[in-house]
C-alpha cells in the first residue's frame, strides 16, 4: 500500500465488529482486516518479489484472506491464522497478508511470530503504516517500550490526527519514564510479609483508617486468633470460604482487613515452602491440577464443583495464571490463598508468568486490586506471588499399571513410564511454562533458585523458561513464538524426563482446544482451565486428577454463565489495545 492511500485519520477506526470489508485506504488503526489489496500494493509488490504469482492463485489467495477476515471476526483467531498462512502460501507478495496474520499472532500471544510477520510486510512495502502499528503492538505486549514507542511515532508522523496512536505514545511514554525513575534512584521492592503489613492491624491509627470492618458489613467475618499475640492476624474455616465464595458470586467484596488476613495467612506457609515443591500421594487418594483460570471467576467455581475443593485428604494444585485477563482474579486469588491458609498441606500453589508484576501491570491485575481494594493491597499480592513455589513435583504411593492394564488410547508415557529408579513409581514435574535452553538442568538446580532474591523472573535464566516455555512439535530448540523462554521439542522433553527421572511433564500457559492435550508421546501434557478463554476462543477447560499408582484421568468442562461484564474490565492499560481489535 501507498503511502497515501494508507494515511487516513484516527475517524475511520472501527470495530472489527463493525463491517470487516473496510476499504484499503483506513488508518493503521481501523479494522484488522481490510477487505483486499489495491492495484497499487500489486505493483509494489510485483517489483519486490522477483518470482510472478500467476493469476489464479492470486485469486484463491484473496478468497484465503477473505476467509481468514470472517474468522477473526468471529474471533477464531487460529483459524484466521491458518487462512492468512494458506493465502500467503500461494502469494506471498501482498503485504496485507502479513499484517492480517500477525493481527492473529498479536491476539494469540504469539507476539515473536507477530514480529516477524510485520517485518516482512515492511520489507514488502515500506510505505504499508498499518504493518509499524502492528509491530508497535506486538513490542508493546511483550513489554519491548522503546520500540513500541518507535514504531507507534511512525504511525504518527503519517498519521498525525490518529487519536488513538496519540494515547498510546502517552503510555507507553509514562511506563519508559516511570521504569526508568525507579531504575535511576534503585529502588528495591519491599520483602513479603513486612512488619509493615502488621502494623495496620496493632497501629489505632492505622487500624482505623485501614484495617476497621464498617458496621454496614454483612458477610462473612474472620474471627480473631487463639494467641492473644497475634490474634489481629485471624484465624479462617471452611464456613468463612463457603461464605465468601457465596458474597463473590453476589458480586460483593471483602474489607480490606480480611483480604489481608487471607493474603497474609497464605504468605506465612508460603515462605516456608521450597522452590519446588515435593508431594506424595498418599494411598487410596489423589491430587487434581488445575491449569490457567485467569480471573474467570464462575467457571472456577465450576470447577472445585467437579474436583471438589481442597481438604485434609484431597489435594489441589493451582499450576498458576489465576490472574490477569479476567475481571474476578481478585476474587479467585482470595479463593485459592484462604485454601492455602486453611490446608496448607494439599492446597498446592505454583507460580505462572501472569503472577508477576509487569503481566500484572499489563494485563488487568493491578488496576482490579487497585479498583477493588487499593495500592497498598496490590503490593501485598505481589509479595505473595513471589512467595509462591515454581515447581511441584508429584509422586505416586504405589507400583504403576503395566501397560497391558491401561487402554490403548492411553499415551506411551503413561503405559511405558519412566519411573524413579528406586521405587519404581512414576512422578510428575509440574510446571506453569515448561523446559530449559540447556540439556543439563536437573531437580537440584531448580530447587537452588533463590526465588525470594530475584523475585520477578526477568529476561532470561530458569525462573523466566520455568513460567514462559512452550513446547513444540519439531525437534530440538527454537525462539518461541511469544518472544520470550525457548521452544522445546519431543527430544529435548524425553531426554530431560530420562536425565531426572521424570514420568511426565505436566505444564499449562497455553489453550487447548479440548482443555487438554498430550504431546511428546505424553512426555509433555499442556492443561488449561479456563473455558472459552476472554469469553471469545470457545475451548472447553480441563483438569487432570492423578491416583495413587500415578495413573492420569482427564476431565473437561464447558463455561458457566457468568454476569455481564467484559474480560479486563479493568485494564485500562491494554484494554485499549484489545478494544481497538474489536475484542
Amino acid at each position: 500500500m501507498s503511502e497515501s492511500s494508507s494515511t487516513a485519520s484516527s475517524s475511520s477506526t472501527s470495530s472489527i465488529n463493525a463491517n470487516v470489508t473496510d476499504s484499503d485506504n483506513t488508518s493503521a488503526t481501523s479494522a484488522d482486516v481490510p477487505s483486499s489489496s489495491s492495484n497499487q500494493d500489486l505493483q509494489l509488490a510485483a517489483q519486490q518479489v522477483p518470482e510472478e504469482v500467476d493469476q489464479e492463485k492470486k485469486a484463491q489467495a484473496q478468497e484465503h484472506k477473505l476467509k481468514g477476515n470472517e474468522h477473526f471476526s468471529a474471533q477464531r483467531f487460529d483459524a484466521a491464522k491458518h487462512e492468512y498462512t494458506l493465502a500467503i502460501d500461494l502469494d506471498p507478495t501482498i503485504a496485507a497478508f502479513y499484517t492480517n496474520r500477525a493481527a492473529s499472532e498479536n491476539m494469540l500471544e504469539q507476539y515473536n511470530l507477530a514480529i516477524e510477520d510485520a517485518n516482512q510486510a515492511i520489507k514488502l512495502d515500506p510505505s504499508y503504516v498499518k504493518a509499524y502499528f502492528r509491530r508497535a503492538t506486538a513490542y508493546f505486549k511483550s513489554n519491548n517500550l522503546e520500540a513500541a514507542l518507535q514504531d507507534f511515532e511512525h504511525v504518527l508522523v503519517h498519521e498525525p490526527s490518529n487519536a488513538f496512536v496519540q494515547k498510546q505514545i502517552e503510555q507507553v511514554s509514562s511506563r519508559i519514564r516511570k521504569e526508568s525513575f525507579f531504575s535511576a534512584i534503585q529502588v528495591r521492592e519491599p520483602h513479603y510479609g513486612s512488619p509493615d503489613y502488621e502494623s495496620y492491624f496493632t497501629d489505632p491509627d492505622m487500624s482505623s483508617r485501614y484495617t476497621s470492618v464498617s458496621q454496614d458489613y454483612n458477610g462473612p467475618r474472620l474471627a480473631d486468633g487463639d494467641d492473644p499475640e497475634t490474634a489481629h492476624l485471624g484465624k479462617i474455616d471452611q464456613a468463612f470460604i463457603d461464605g465468601m465464595i457465596q458474597y463473590f458470586k453476589d458480586g460483593k467484596r471483602l474489607p480490606r482487613r480480611y483480604a489481608w488476613q487471607i493474603i497474609l495467612g497464605a504468605i506465612r506457609t508460603l515462605k516456608q515452602e521450597p522452590t519446588v515443591v515435593d508431594y506424595h500421594i498418599a494411598q487410596g487418594t489423589t491430587i487434581d491440577v488445575i491449569g490457567d483460570t485467569h480471573g474467570q471467576f464462575f467457571d472456577f467455581v465450576h470447577l472445585l464443583g467437579l474436583t471438589g475443593p481442597p481438604s485434609d485428604t484431597h489435594a489441589v494444585l493451582f499450576n498458576g495464571d489465576f490472574v490477569d485477563r479476567g475481571s474476578w482474579s481478585v476474587e479467585i486469588a482470595l479463593t485459592v490463598f484462604a485454601y492455602k491458609w486453611l490446608y496448607p498441606k494439599t492446597t498446592l500453589i505454583n507460580r505462572g508468568n501472569h503472577e508477576t508484576k509487569e503481566m500484572n501491570h499489563i494485563y488487568g491485575f493491578e488496576d482490579e486490586v487497585e479498583a477493588k481494594f487499593d495500592s497498598t493491597t496490590y503490593q501485598l499480592f505481589t509479595d505473595a506471588f513471589v512467595a509462591l513455589p515454581l515447581a511441584t513435583l508429584i509422586t505416586a504411593s504405589r507400583p504403576p499399571l503395566t501397560g497391558d492394564q491401561l487402554p490403548a488410547s492411553f499415551s506411551i508415557a503413561q503405559r511405558e513410564p519412566i519411573v524413579e529408579p528406586e521405587t519404581g513409581f512414576k512422578r510428575f514435574f509440574v510446571v506453569h511454562g515448561g523446559l530449559f535452553s540447556r540439556d543439563d538442568v536437573t531437580l537440584d538446580r531448580i530447587r537452588a533458585l533463590n526465588r525470594f532474591q530475584q523475585r520477578q523472573p526477568g529476561e532470561d535464566g530458569l525462573m523466566m523458561e520455568l513460567l514462559w516455555s512452550d513446547p513444540q512439535t519439531e525437534p530440538g530448540r527454537a525462539p518461541s513464538k511469544r518472544g520470550v523462554a525457548t521452544g522445546f521439542g519431543p527430544d529435548v522433553t524425553k531426554a530431560w524426563c530420562e536425565l531426572n527421572h521424570i514420568t511426565a511433564v505436566l505444564r499449562s500457559h497455553e489453550v487447548r482446544m479440548g482443555g487438554y492435550e498430550e504431546e511428546h508421546d505424553g512426555l509433555c501434557c499442556t492443561i488449561f482451565s479456563a473455558p472459552n478463554y476472554c469469553d471469545s476462543t470457545g475451548n472447553l477447560g480441563a483438569f487432570a486428577r492423578i491416583d495413587d499408582q500415578g495413573t492420569i484421568h482427564y476431565t473437561k468442562f464447558e463455561a458457566q454463565p457468568h454476569p455481564d461484564m467484559k474480560p479486563m474490565a479493568y485494564g485500562s492499560r491494554v484494554n485499549s489495545i484489545y478494544r481497538n481489535y474489536g475484542f
